[in-house]
């Protein structure tokens, strides 16, 4: 169950191949290029639960820099190369990360924050130098491609993408099975997807994020081929799966509508007849978007809702969501589902509350007890900070983050039925919905949309686009207005940094 076992087996079959180059990574160039990175953070000094942090696009060495890391037994750091200096500093110093590698291509955010890191990290870069940096081509070429003596389970240490304020870092306890054994949360993840030396996965998100960063790494763990997309284009990735014939893929809810929006004859111009697992998370996906997937795609649609705090998770297959529409599912693994109100008492099958898991996954919010503190009830369970409700047979409905709650008039409520609403319509691309000062009732529901065409931004269209709203849910959940953006703040993993939007309005008011 690592690169090794199938590097000896198949050694030129590719491990993953990077989708837009073409770039071909063996299993056997895998293994001998991440036990290279592992001889050399030991020659580092780097031992079991230390930390590395990598800075990097959808880079072809990505991969391998983190089973070197993983197969070392120490924490690492994924960080969104888009991110500005300072936010790049502030995790680097935050996670004490000893070594950094990063690429020519941030060499402008690099200079930037170099010379304020505080822990002294070594840092590395790919595909050139500069000033203060070593070449991490030429540290490992001087290392042995045998695997280190003492091979033990890393672990991420991923920080959440900031949508709410400073971005937090999620510490899991390292897993103390044996190297090349498989652990409960992998064999778990092999047994819901059928992963297996046959799967061809589609990666077409960063692979700084959680999901993407453990998919590819569960597929190479089970033999499995990664495509890596270095950038998410809708039509590049229908292409992809036609081209190599995808059996799997993880996708976010905004992929799903932007594929939508393409037009028909390109959509069925494309084979997705080999997918067998095209999985989705991370954000709400309304209910229109998922049935148009189903009927486009066939009954291969999976979700499963869960965070990078691995605290719990649900999974819903296609089939399960037609009878449940809307769901995210049942609890899965070893957790139960808890649905608490504000004063931590646990509410009846219906009524809408904070979910909690318990049973699942241990994390802590690195250096922030009281973070960590308020995410626990009483019991001991640990919550995201969702809202959502149960139904009779246990199956999870989220309605929203309990941050975006709106109370207009001492009525609460939540942005997503809107924005499930409004996205829908077919002039529109993309939509944040929350809450804006009113003097009268404290708080009002505001949309800000993203058209399809910018030229039709105006009246017209908010009126035409507040109508569709209120033909299909209730009035006081309704938009009062509606602002047009060319193109709305969206994390590359699907999260909206709609923090960015609401704070301008609220600004504006003081």
């Amino acid at each position: 169950m690592y690169p090794g076992f199938y590097a000896a087996k198949t050694p030129r079959r590719p491990a993953y191949v990077m989708a837009q180059s073409g770039k071909r990574i063996s299993f056997a160039e895998l293994e001998a290029t991440s036990n290279q990175g592992a001889h050399l953070f030991r020659s580092l000094g780097l031992n079991r639960g230390d930390h590395i942090a990598i800075c990097l696009e959808n880079h072809p060495a990505f991969l391998a820099i983190c089973w070197a890391a993983f197969r070392s037994g120490l924490y690492f750091t994924a960080i969104s190369y888009r991110l500005q200096p300072d936010e790049v500093e502030y995790i680097v110093n935050d996670c004490g990360a000893r070594v950094l590698v990063t690429s020519a291509l941030l060499t402008e955010t690099f200079n930037g924050f170099k010379d304020k890191l505080v822990n002294n990290p070594r840092c590395y870069m790919l595909d050139g130098v500069v000033d203060g940096c070593e070449s991490w081509e030429a540290a490992i070429a001087a290392m042995p491609t045998t695997r280190i003596a003492d091979e033990s389970y890393g672990q991420s240490l991923l920080y959440s993408s900031g949508t709410t304020g400073r971005p937090k870092g999620i510490k899991k306890p390292l897993v103390d099975t044996p190297f090349a054994e498989e652990p409960t949360a992998t064999r778990l993840a092999r047994a819901r997807y059928e992963f297996d030396e046959d799967t061809v996965y589609l990666s077409p998100a960063p692979l700084y994020h959680a999901a993407p960063l453990g998919f590819n790494m569960n597929v190479l763990r089970n033999g499995g081929t990664s495509i890596v997309m270095e950038h998410y284009d809708s039509e590049a990735a229908l292409s992809l799966i036609e081209r190599y014939r995808i059996t799997h893929s993880q996708w976010v809810p905004t992929m799903f509508v932007r594929m939508l929006k393409l037009p028909e004859e390109v959509r069925r111009s494309y084979d997705v007849s080999s997918l067998k697992y095209a999985i989705h998370a991370a954000a709400p996906c309304p209910v229109a978007v998922k049935e148009a997937m189903i009927k486009w795609w066939g009954p291969v649609i999976y979700e499963y809702y869960a965070g990078t705090e691995g605290n719990g998770s649900t999974a819903i297959t296609s089939e399960e969501w037609l009878r449940h529409k809307g769901s995210v599912g049942q609890a899965a693994g070893n957790c139960t589902i808890h649905i608490l109100d504000d004063d931590g008492r646990e509410l009846p099958l219906g009524e809408v509350g904070t979910v909690y898991f318990e049973g699942g996954g241990q994390f802590e919010y690195l250096h922030d007890r009281d973070k960590t503190e308020a995410s626990r009830s009483r019991e001991g369970w640990s919550t995201l900070g969702d809202v959502g409700y149960l139904d009779e047979e246990g199956y999870l409905y989220l309605t929203d983050r309990k941050s975006f709650m709106i109370i207009s008039g001492g009525v609460n409520i939540y942005p997503q039925e809107a924005e499930d609403a409004l996205i829908t319509h077919p002039k529109v691309t993309d939509v944040a919905v929350f809450g804006i000062p009113n003097e009268e009732f404290g708080e009002e529901v505001k949309a800000v949309v993203q058209p399809a065409d910018m030229a039709d931004a105006g009246p017209e269209l908010e009126a035409e686009l507040i109508a569709w709203v209120r033909s299909k849910i209730s009035h006081i959940k309704c938009p009062r207005s509606i602002d047009f953006l060319a193109e709305l703040p969206r994390h590359p993993t699907g999260k909206l940094y709609k923090r960015l939007l609401k704070d301008k309005y609220w600004q504006d008011a003081r």
